[in-house]
Parts: structure tokens; C-alpha cells; sequence
């Protein structure tokens, strides 16, 4: 499969490092331009290009930026994207201690992937975000693994959905329906479900657990 992914920072450099080794055709940018991205390319074969092409020709984009960054992503980011492409949204809102405020969110009650979507102008499924880098790298298990840990998936469009769920099982984690985009607000930063390291069981109910408050620490 034709993968891009925007953003070559700790998720963004490990799902390359995957995805690549499992036979995945990975374009990957960052903001810095292509020529910094000479190591991560020879280590993982994935072909570094400038943003505005990272997208071409993908069934799925992976949009791995810091959310003050969304807004400064090329116009027409997807234009050259496969039909039906499926945009990964890893974003998480951390206003004290990056993005500063972001009144979509702050204010009108956006989910941060809400938010995200309307920046970029195509529906995004949010995934990964709750994800220590490392566990892309060292917890993949099989399927039916007693020790598999399963990922919350979130989004609007059903097929854009199973195809990224599907990707994720091949990278070796079970998966959760966390419902649309507007109840993505069960996997933001400071919900239980963030960081959780646990099955199909445990993440379901940590996502019933879930309060849309925001907590002081991730409110600006």
C-alpha cells in the first residue's frame, strides 16, 4: 500500500520504521524539507519527499504534526491523494505546554480531530495518539495474543475507518470503535484511555469512563 506520513518525529519516524518492513511503499515529510530526512530513509528504505507530495498517490496519510503546526500544512495537502483516502489524525491539544490556545477547541467545544479536519478540509480518523512511540516499535502481537494491546479508532467515514483499522491489526494491535469524531473526545489527553496499555476490554471501558471536561492541565 502507498503510505505518506507528515510528520517524522517519534510516532511519525516509528510507524515509518514499520510500515516499511512490512512492505509498505512510505513516502515521509517534515517541515524541515526532505534533506533532513537522509537517515530515517536509509535505515527504513521509505522515500523522503517535501510535504506538499507527501501525499501523493496514498490510500493512507498520516497526519503527525503538533496541532499549532495543522494550520501551516500546504493548501491542498490531499489533492494528489487515491480516491478514498484514509487521513490518520495522531494530534493531541496541549495548550500549556506547546500550542498555546486554540479557540476552536478552547472555545466552540471542538474535539482536537474536529478541529484538525477543518484545518485540512478532509475527514480524518483519530488514531494513535494515546500511543507511546515505543510500544509501535516492541508491543505488535499476533492476533489473539492474551497480551495484545488494542488501540481506540475514532472517526466519521466507515470505510476510511476499517482501512485504518485493518492497518493497525496488521502492525499488530486489536482495535476499539470509539464512535465519530465528536466523541473523540474520549481519547484526548487526560482521559483514561490516554497511555493505556491494555486489551480490547480494558480500553472499551476506559472509553465509558471518559468526562468531555477538559482537565486543568490540558485547558490553556
Amino acid at each position: 500500500m502507498k503510505i505518506g506520513i507528515i510528520g517524522a518525529g517519534n510516532i511519525g519516524g516509528n510507524l515509518t520504521r514499520r510500515l516499511t518492513a512490512l512492505g509498505h511503499d512510505v513516502s515521509v515529510a517534515n517541515s524541515r524539507g526532505p534533506q533532513t530526512l537522509t537517515e530515517l530513509a536509509e535505515e527504513t528504505g521509505a522515500t523522503p519527499v517535501p510535504v506538499e507530495e507527501a501525499a501523493r498517490d496514498a490510500e493512507i496519510v498520516v497526519v503527525t504534526v503538533p496541532l499549532k503546526a495543522v494550520p501551516n500544512l500546504p493548501s491542498g495537502l490531499l489533492d494528489g491523494a487515491a480516491e478514498g483516502v484514509a487521513v490518520i489524525d495522531t494530534g493531541n491539544y496541549y495548550p500549556q505546554q506547546r500550542d498555546g490556545k486554540i479557540a476552536g477547541i478552547e472555545d466552540e467545544g471542538l474535539t482536537e480531530s474536529r478541529w484538525t479536519e477543518r484545518q485540512i478540509g478532509h475527514p480524518v480518523i483519530k488514531a494513535f495518539n494515546g500511543t507511546y512511540a515505543i510500544d509501535i516499535l516492541e508491543r505488535p502481537r499476533p492476533a489473539g495474543a492474551p497480551d495484545r494491546q488494542a488501540l481506540p479508532v475514532a472517526g466519521d467515514d466507515e470505510a476510511a475507518k476499517r482501512k485504518v483499522r485493518a492497518l493497525i491489526d496488521e502492525l499488530g494491535f486489536d482495535t476499539v470503535d470509539a464512535g465519530g469524531l465528536d466523541d473523540s473526545w474520549r481519547q484526548q489527553p487526560g482521559t483514561p484511555v490516554y497511555g493505556l496499555r491494555e486489551g480490547v476490554d480494558g480500553v472499551t471501558k476506559a472509553l465509558s469512563e471518559a468526562s468531555p471536561e477538559h482537565t486543568a492541565e490540558f485547558r490553556a
